[in-house]
């Protein structure tokens, strides 16, 4: 769905999260979610935790990917945008974080037992300036069935976290991280993917006019039969007429 600006596409694709994840609660009593975070999901979660739709007692949320050796107190952790952004805006009570600073090894094995032990409902992610999907860069690995594996960042992905602000230096930002596999988002049973800004128009285009590759990580996501992308104009704008869906989110 392509949406008018980013705060269109926030509160599109947050209404539509919170359906899905009440729908997961009615049916379940319970719901469970994969979060993201990045500068592309401000107005998304911003929307989503105003929604008084979603019994937010009730959900279960997992971290999608983490910088490896970065403390939560650090303005780039995503644990610390995770807490401010979500889980303490709306009192989750049971959220399976990757701490940065714990052994990578031991992170992975926890949370990814977690994640396996029942079916994810819904999955919000977005896609990089490199097309990646969470912290899987090109190549991606989409053989592995590991829940989370070790990741290296890539320049491109590192740049895009300088150029977001979040760190001073290109040198202070992580070269590796935890990410959740590219299988795994893939088990989802429904997925919403999150992409204003031009910055990400040339990804846009490559994962979703070219081909289905490891070189354009969340091409893959073309393959999940029940996926919704939510851009702007700006992040459509290399598209195709052909490929677009042109119906303007209000």
């Amino acid at each position: 769905m392509i949406c008018n600006n980013k705060c269109s596409l926030g509160r599109a694709a947050a209404q539509h999260g919170a359906t899905a994840i009440r729908n997961a609660e009615v049916a379940n009593d319970k719901a469970r979610i994969i979060a993201a975070t990045g500068a592309a999901q401000f107005e998304f979660l911003d929307a989503l935790t105003s929604m008084p739709e979603v019994d937010w007692q009730r959900v279960t949320m997992f971290h999608l990917d983490e910088y490896i050796g970065l403390p939560d107190s650090h303005p780039a952790s995503f644990v610390k945008y995770l807490q401010e952004r979500l889980i303490g805006k709306v009192g989750i009570k049971e959220a399976h974080l990757l701490n940065g600073k714990e052994n990578p090894a031991g992170i992975i094995s926890r949370v990814g037992k977690a994640l396996s032990s029942a079916p994810i409902d819904i999955a919000f992610v977005g896609i990089g300036e490199n097309g990646h999907l969470a912290f899987n860069d090109p190549p991606a690995d989409f053989v592995t069935e590991e829940p989370y594996l070790v990741v290296n960042l890539d320049e491109a992905c590192r740049r895009q976290q300088l150029g977001e602000g979040w760190f001073r230096s290109l040198s202070d930002v992580p070269r590796q991280a935890i990410s959740m596999s590219v299988k795994q988002v893939l088990k989802a049973k429904e997925i919403v993917c999150i992409v204003p800004d031009a910055r990400k128009a040339e990804a846009v285009r490559a994962c979703f006019e070219g081909e289905i590759s490891p070189l354009a990580p969340a091409s893959i996501l073309r393959t999940h039969p029940n996926t919704t992308v939510y851009l702007d104009t700006h992040s459509a704008a290399l598209l195709k007429p052909s490929t677009k869906d042109l119906r303007l989110g209000r």
